[in-house]
């Protein structure tokens, strides 16, 4: 078995044993040649470091040599000796090399030099194989394992809500539909619609927009529940900040009040960058000197305040100053930049949303801490929400972070089934459609809250990436499904 011999050059690089027997398999990076020696640069994908493999001629023949090129996976027997450079503390004198797969070098896209990440985007099969990409790769690998960390040792019960869906949780209507009708012969009804009854479900289904009002009705009965999955919005946006497949974090709280639920939120997002730092220690320095030398290239009014390890220091060693929208909204109204029409949605009437420009000024300008702004105005927020007495405001909240703007998304959740009842008449929803989750008010109601984080929002937050389509190792956007 291949692996009982293997050694990750991730265990070698933080190894000070030299060792004389050593197996490393790996992809080739790059190689050079000289009179008497070879070097070829290996990576495993175990950490950001690649190991010099040395190859003497005498003991390598040229033209086996020449099959070792970019891109082939090969196997390499040796010693671990001390460099001779000064890039390394060590490198591996090869003894024997087994080549697993060959790789033409002239068409192998990912020669030595700098790609730019949207070319990086077109070859999406073989972009972790670049530093960026794999160090992108690990850290989301342990936030993943930090988010489940993270609920476990609090007592949460991670459930599976449904992918597929028939309710609209988000009210938005940007749907993916999910059928086996045929689409040659789509069946008609006497008005002239689509005859969901004959399709597999019996009525018109969709890719789920959020697994919330599933994971409520599990709070309701296991008190703290947390579900990590794909969701899916059919919005036809090409932005950097639009996914069409994106995966969310989404607790829900029995006996939780709005206090309570942005204390967990904060606490989250603290343990995730803390671990972060202690754990991804030499990919995010690479990364954040990546993100210096992007910053380079921009205009000087466009570069980021903050370096990405800055920005995380910013977050870990500054408390969340909360504020209401209202109180909010007089800052915006009332600053120099709004005043002079330096913001490109200018802040008038009381009721507009926060647009990014406007959280990002409020964290970065104004309070210089990461902000949780709570207290909505009713009609820009989700029917769930609980309403205030001023019949104004609801109890949302959202978390703003330096740089992106919202991270986290929230609110204590609406546990009185009149004011239910009575919203989604407002907003002309369909009763009949949610019963299953009225009924949760019917029996056994109580105050209960819960939020969400977008998982590549805040992957893009922690490496520092400015387009979310970097963040995931295969997105999914309009006219891009290929990988």
């Amino acid at each position: 078995m291949l692996h009982n011999k293997r050694v990750k050059i991730k265990e070698i690089v933080q190894s000070d044993d030299e060792r004389q027997q050593v197996v490393v398999m790996g992809w080739v990076r790059t190689k050079r040649e000289s009179k008497n020696v070879s070097f070829i640069t290996l990576n495993d994908g175990s950490c950001i470091q690649n190991i010099q493999v040395v190859c003497y001629s005498d003991e390598f023949s040229e033209d086996f040599l020449k099959r070792v090129s970019t891109g082939a996976c090969i196997e390499v027997t040796g010693a671990i000796i001390p460099s001779q450079g000064t890039e390394q503390k060590y490198d591996f004198r090869a003894k024997y090399i087994e080549i697993f797969g060959e790789s033409d070098a002239n068409v192998y896209p990912l020669q030595p030099k700098k790609h730019s990440l949207e070319f990086l985007r077109e070859v999406m099969h073989l972009r972790h194989r670049t530093n960026t990409f794999s160090a992108i790769v690990r850290v989301r690998h342990e936030m993943i394992y930090g988010v489940h960390s993270f609920f476990h040792q609090r007592g949460f019960v991670n459930i599976h809500t449904p992918i597929i869906s028939a309710s609209d949780a988000e009210g938005a209507g940007e749907l993916f539909t999910v059928s086996t009708l045929n689409l040659q012969n789509i069946p008609k009804n006497e008005k002239g619609e689509v005859d969901f009854t004959q399709d597999f479900f019996k009525k018109k289904a969709n890719l789920s927009v959020s697994g919330q009002l599933e994971g409520e009705l599990m709070a309701m009965g296991m008190g703290e529940i947390y579900t990590f999955g794909p969701t899916f919005r059919a919005e036809n946006s090409n932005t950097t900040r639009h996914l069409a497949e994106f995966w969310m974090v989404e607790p829900e709280m029995a006996f939780y009040d709005l206090e309570d639920n942005m204390n967990l939120a904060e606490s989250l997002l603290k343990y995730l960058l803390k671990n972060a730092l202690q754990n991804c220690k030499d990919d995010l320095e690479f990364l954040h000197k990546r993100h210096q030398e992007e910053e380079q290239t921009k205009k000087q009014e466009e570069r980021a305040s903050m370096g990405l390890l800055e920005k995380i220091q910013f977050v870990l060693q500054n408390p969340f100053i909360r504020t209401t929208y209202s109180e909010a909204y007089e800052i915006l109204k009332n600053c120099s930049h709004n005043k002079k029409k330096k913001f490109k949605f200018p802040i008038e009437d009381w009721g507009v949303d926060f647009q990014s420009e406007h959280e990002r000024y409020l964290v970065e300008k104004h309070f210089q801490s990461p902000v949780i702004v709570t207290q909505y105005p009713k009609h820009i927020k989700a029917f769930y929400m609980r309403q205030n007495d001023d019949d104004k405001t609801v109890a949302a909240m959202d978390i703003l972070f330096p740089g992106i703007g919202e991270m986290v998304g929230g609110s204590q959740r609406e546990e009185r089934l009149e004011k239910l009842l009575q919203r989604m008449k407002e907003l002309k929803m369909d009763e009949k459609a949610l019963w299953w989750y009225l009924d949760t008010r019917r029996f056994g109601t109580n105050i209960h809250s819960g939020f969400g984080l977008g998982f590549e929002r805040f992957m893009q937050f922690v490496t520092g990436m400015g387009n979310i389509r970097d963040v995931i190792p295969f997105p999914r956007t309009p006219g891009s499904v290929d990988f």
